[in-house]
């Protein structure tokens, strides 16, 4: 990358014309580096909110997005830059956790979706199985997530409306503020559901599922801003964490392995196993 000083000193649209920060994008995205830019282009253009961010922290936010060969266009729902002050963050989507979770070639089935009232009546405290029921009525009362492994292994994943909402309450700032002041600001006030949905498939997978180095890069990154050797979650208190050896800002693919899959390319927005035909994903 070019010197920090340098980088600090050119705006979003100035920083991308540069030659070698067009080169670090082509290695990892092939072909689709130009249209990756062009995306990142119109979200920084459509949101007077960048202006005010440091052009380097969005800059290393759609990096990490094209590490981990996700498009950042927000209405494919794989990742996300997020304005949060004078800094961007990158954000994970639940589509693009699927999409990671798929690319291991381990999972036959995954899904997040809401419960409502009656549909699950408890859980087995012995085998962790969910005790199914029958629904009562449209209320959403909780959240469940579900992987199968291709050697058979299940696990679920079921928290109620109250334990997201203390999730939510302990790791955003934002939500806390927005409660305390009747706001609705933060996106979890927003879209309390589609958040409360990826964090049950998140935790589901970061304590169940295979990881590859990319899924776990997506993991402990979400929510933060991007530095080369830290993760800094600016929503929660500005706490950090270390960066792995496998995951450096100048771009490099998770395992070393090139990433020229179309990014765009993801027909009905569902990801089907090539082997059972079955619905993975959404």
């Amino acid at each position: 990358m070019a010197n920090k000083e340098k980088l600090a000193n050119k705006d979003l649209p100035a920083l991308l014309t540069q030659e070698n920060v067009k080169k670090r994008f082509t290695e990892v995205l092939d072909k689709n580096a130009p249209n990756f830019i062009q995306t990142l282009l119109t979200i920084y253009n459509s949101n007077e909110q960048f202006k005010k961010c440091e052009p380097v922290s969005i800059l290393a936010a759609a990096g990490l997005a094209a590490t981990l060969n996700l498009s950042i266009s927000p209405t494919l729902g794989y990742a996300y830059i997020i304005p949060f002050g004078n800094k961007a963050q990158f954000q994970i989507g639940v589509k693009g956790l699927v999409q990671l979770a798929h690319r291991t070639g381990r999972y036959t089935a995954l899904h997040s979706g809401v419960v409502r009232e009656g549909e699950i009546r408890g859980v087995d405290c012995i085998t962790g199985e969910l005790i199914r029921g029958e629904k009562l009525s449209e209320e959403i009362i909780g959240y469940v997530a579900f992987m199968r492994l291709d050697n058979g292994f299940e696990k679920s994943l079921y928290m109620t409306k109250e334990e997201i909402e203390k999730h939510a309450d302990t790791f955003s700032q934002t939500y806390r503020a927005d409660k305390a002041k009747n706001w609705s600001s933060s996106i979890w006030s927003k879209h309390f559901d589609r958040m409360a949905c990826k964090t049950v498939l998140k935790l589901l997978l970061n304590r169940w599922g295979v990881m590859s180095a990319g899924l776990q890069e997506a993991i402990q990154g979400d929510q933060s801003v991007v530095t080369k050797s830290t993760f800094t979650y600016v929503d929660n208190d500005g706490h950090t964490s270390a960066r792995e050896d496998y995951s450096q800002l100048e771009f490099q693919t998770p395992c070393g392995e090139p990433a020229t899959e179309n990014i765009e390319q993801t027909p009905c927005g569902e990801i089907v196993n090539p082997v059972t035909g079955e619905v993975v994903g959404f």
